[in-house]
């Protein structure tokens, strides 16, 4: 797939006080499969993953395989073989064929430093975040001041893990929506209308732990501060980690006008049940903490610390893993009948129960009837909220990205499987390449960071009405090797 896209503007601000970060670009999918090593380990995943990080990845993956010499990463620094992964997203034609959407420049990982003595992820550390099962959110819209907050997080779990996942509608001729601001996945209408240029999945990691590797539900080792970044943490959980921060990006866009709906591979229609996944990889946890110590630069820019090995996005797209043979089939990427592989799709607002795994010792390919919407089933129509830091202060995420587009979109998927042949379809011709651009460089505002790209051009900027000509690279860099 080609993609032409002029990027205009790029722009990352936090909400409250973080004293340093950077952002590890893992542009591209080392695979898409039914695995998961920390919550089915040796077997089949309930549902389908995108993958990304370490080119040792398998059903039962470990630090070690992650790190064993030879291995690669699809991360930009070497050094880190971490498995990072998450749900796929679906689109659902009315026939039953399903697709999965494209995703837009694998996956950007950021590493915040919001408590205060940050230590390295010990060697054999796994963790994962949201749930799966939750269909509902019991909050209001927008969340209420932090003032309001619990400042005691010990009860308050579920609640901090609801606020921890947001759904990013791209407009990038709009001020972006802040980061988490919204819990719920906005409906296929507001979507067509609002979001133009696709839909960016966020997941905050919890970052106080109690000094084990791992705990039964892969969670109780870990536990949100009290602004889910920042904050107290519990009693018993005084060891404190970096904040880990996901962002994937999905074309939604490309599916504009079709009569169907986007799914989360796991059969959720709602958003709720978001999760994702972490095994440490990193070369060795001692370097971990002296990057941790020495990577400060503002600018949250991986080249700007002096102990990174980076590579090109290239070699990067080399790694890839070996698709177990039960799963070749599975189809994920479409277009299929249904979920893969007969995911049911259930609606909530009660929490979803289990189903049988399609090829799991030896059970039957059958899984459950998917569910009918119930008549009380809807999705928030939610006014777009650009990301005034004033009003949208509540927020909790880590980054704002805002661009524009030359109106290049990607291509459309049929309603049938006998039409699509692709996902996507050829972009049309580019306009000319403009003249060379100068390097990037960064400015600081208090807690804002802005990447600056500056391209030789002549532009008219009426600054009430339109972000500086020149923010660019951000996810000019994220989107950079989508496209197989």
């Amino acid at each position: 797939m080609k993609t032409s896209q002029a990027i205009l503007t790029a722009a990352a601000a936090f909400s409250g006080t973080v004293s340093a970060f950077w952002r590890m670009p893992c542009r591209s999918q080392t695979g898409v499969a039914r695995l998961d090593p920390i919550v089915d380990p040796g077997d089949i995943s309930a549902h389908v993953h995108t993958i990304t990080g370490g080119g040792g990845f398998s059903w039962d993956a470990t630090y070690e395989t992650l790190t064993a010499d030879g291995a690669c990463t699809a991360c930009e620094v070497t050094q880190d073989h971490s498995a990072y992964w998450t749900p796929i997203m679906n689109f659902a034609y009315d026939n039953g064929t399903t697709v999965m959407v494209p995703q837009v420049g694998g996956m950007l990982v950021y590493y915040l430093y919001y408590l205060d003595q940050v230590k390295a992820f010990p060697e054999g550390f796994q963790m994962l975040a949201g749930n799966p099962t939750v269909r509902n959110f019991t909050g209001p819209f927008p969340d209420t001041e932090l003032s309001f907050w619990p400042t005691d997080s010990t009860d308050d779990q579920f609640f901090l893990q609801q606020r921890a996942l947001g759904f990013n509608c791209l407009n990038y001729v709009k001020d972006p929506e802040p980061s988490l601001y919204r819990h719920v996945m906005p409906s296929q209408d507001y979507l067509d209308a609002n979001c133009v240029d696709g839909l960016r999945l966020e997941l905050a990691f919890p970052s106080c732990g109690n000094g084990e590797l791992d705990s039964d539900d892969h969670k109780s080792h870990m536990a949100y501060p009290s602004l889910v970044k920042e904050g107290n943490c519990p009693d018993g959980y005084d060891e404190h980690y970096p904040f880990l921060f996901y962002e994937t990006i999905w074309a939604t866009n490309a599916f504009a006008g079709e009569a169907g709906q986007f799914l989360l591979s796991y059969g959720d229609p709602v958003g709720t049940g978001y999760h994702g996944d972490f095994i440490m990889g990193w070369e060795s946890a001692d370097f971990l903490q002296s990057a941790l110590d020495t990577c400060k630069d503002e600018s949250g820019d991986i080249e700007a610390c002096p102990l990174f090995d980076i590579q090109s996005d290239a070699d990067a797209a080399k790694c890839t893993f070996d698709v177990p043979d039960c799963l070749k089939e599975d189809n994920p990427e479409g277009p299929r009948q249904g979920l893969a592989v007969d995911v049911p799709v259930q609606y909530g607002p009660e929490e979803a129960t289990s189903y049988a795994v399609a090829g799991r010792q030896g059970q039957e390919t059958q899984g459950i009837a998917p569910s009918a919407p119930p008549e009380t089933f809807s999705q928030p129509t939610l006014t777009y909220s650009p990301a005034d830091p004033e009003s949208t202060k509540t927020a909790q995420g880590g980054i704002v990205v805002a661009m524009v587009t030359d109106g290049n979109d990607i291509g459309k998927a049929a309603a049938t499987p006998a039409a699509v042949e692709s996902i996507v379809t050829t972009a049309p011709a580019p306009p000319p390449p403009p003249p060379a651009p100068t390097p990037v460089s960064y400015i600081t505002q208090g807690n804002t960071v802005i990447e600056l790209y500056v391209t030789e051009v002549d532009v008219t900027v009426t600054a009430t009405e339109t972000a500086p000509a020149g923010w660019k690279r951000h996810l000019h860099r994220h989107a950079h090797h989508h496209g197989r």
